[in-house]
């Protein structure tokens, strides 16, 4: 499965995609209009954004920085809130109402991801001790579900807080003023993305599964692993692996980060 971040370097996918634009336009543009974007993945409103697709799996990330209170626990520090829509307009498997147990877990790992270690440094956000910070309410939502949700999700999540641009702000009087220009870049402690994996029959690693491969597969490992190539996290769901399956997908991730990374840079090159 090929990966994209609004350019796509996989020709197969890219095929698919335009396919579908041309033979249902409307169609095409209203799956992505549903979801308050246009189909380059631009978000006007927000502060950073990105589109990423693997395979036929496509995510939306749209961020919004807002001040508030740093919390009581950590005054020197802003904070950011994930949360992941999976609705019935990405697949039928989803239906409408509160989060599903799926996008709940998926919200719940992609929290720990974030904070040990630390994706962003948080003390970058505050505006004032105590008083004021920014807070980054990031939105990430599913267009299209075609499986490998954790690892689309992560990949549109660290895209879009690199393209997030904040104004100068300062707090004075109990208020803050912040400039109109956004010149200000988040600050990256690390860069971790996920890279996932199906076993079949006990013994064959499926890398990026799709939803067919993930509905008739008995166990499933996500490696979690930074720019320094250390593990970031590991989970695993199903039955037990071998140490030498799970060294072989440690090794695999490493080098499948590189072609991540790479994929993403020429992305952001390309806009």
């Amino acid at each position: 499965m090929g990966n994209e971040n609004n350019v796509n370097p996989n020709p197969t996918i890219t095929f698919e995609a335009e396919t579908f634009r041309r033979i249902q336009p409307e169609e095409y543009l209203r799956k992505f209009v549903q979801q308050h974007v246009r189909p380059d993945g631009c978000i006007t409103t927000a502060d950073g954004s990105s589109m990423v697709r693997i395979g036929n799996t496509t995510i939306v990330c749209g961020i919004k920085a807002e001040v508030s209170e740093p919390k009581l626990n950590f005054p020197k520090e802003g904070y950011l809130v994930p949360n992941i829509d999976l609705s019935p307009i990405c697949s039928p498997r989803f239906k409408p109402g509160p989060p599903s147990e799926q996008a709940q877990i998926l919200s719940e790992n992609l929290n720990k991801l974030l904070k040990n270690p630390k994706v962003i440094d948080l003390e970058t956000l505050c505006i004032q001790e105590g008083k004021a910070a920014w807070v980054l309410f990031a939105d990430i939502v599913c267009v299209n579900y075609d499986g490998n949700i954790f690892d689309a999700c992560v990949m549109a999540l660290i895209s879009a807080l690199a393209d997030v641009k904040l104004p100068k702000a300062v707090y004075e009087d109990g208020l803050v003023k912040a400039t109109e220009e956004k010149i200000i870049a988040l600050s990256f402690i690390r860069t971790p993305y996920s890279i996932s994996f199906a076993m079949f029959d006990g013994k064959h690693l499926l890398a990026d599964p799709n939803e067919m491969e993930e509905s008739i597969i008995k166990s499933a490992i996500t490696i979690a692993i930074d720019e320094t190539g250390q593990l970031c996290n590991i989970w695993k769901v199903g039955t037990s692996c071998t140490p030498e399956q799970l060294r072989t997908c440690i090794s695999k991730a490493r080098d499948r980060y590189v072609d991540i990374t790479s994929i993403i840079e020429k992305a952001r090159q390309a806009t």
